[in-house]
């Protein structure tokens, strides 16, 4: 028999090991003791580049690849996305915290 689809199964997101190392490097250069801030074009480039650039930019955004706030979570961070609203002008960023 065939259950509905739940919420959580949703938001499930098949993020390839190229994007997950990305963010761990990133997250690695930059943590300063209880944080570490992660800037949206950084992690994009970085993962272009694992990918020998045989990807874009848009080919990341469409497969939800930096949906990553659930993964990071469940291993002892608090992830919050931040990017600019109507009339902001600073870069997209990730906020990493210890929990």
């Amino acid at each position: 028999m065939v259950k509905p689809i739940s919420p959580d199964e949703c938001r499930k997101v098949n993020i390839p090991d190229e994007v997950i190392e990305s963010f761990n490097e990133l997250i690695q250069e930059k943590f300063r003791g209880k944080s570490a801030t992660v800037l949206q074009d950084e992690v994009i480039e970085r993962i272009l580049s694992k990918f020998n650039h045989y990807i874009g930019r848009q080919e990341i955004f469409d497969n939800c690849w930096l949906d990553v706030e659930d993964v990071f979570e469940e291993v002892g961070w608090k992830v919050v996305y931040d990017k600019p609203g109507y009339n902001e002008s600073y870069p997209a960023n990730f906020e990493f915290t210890k929990k």
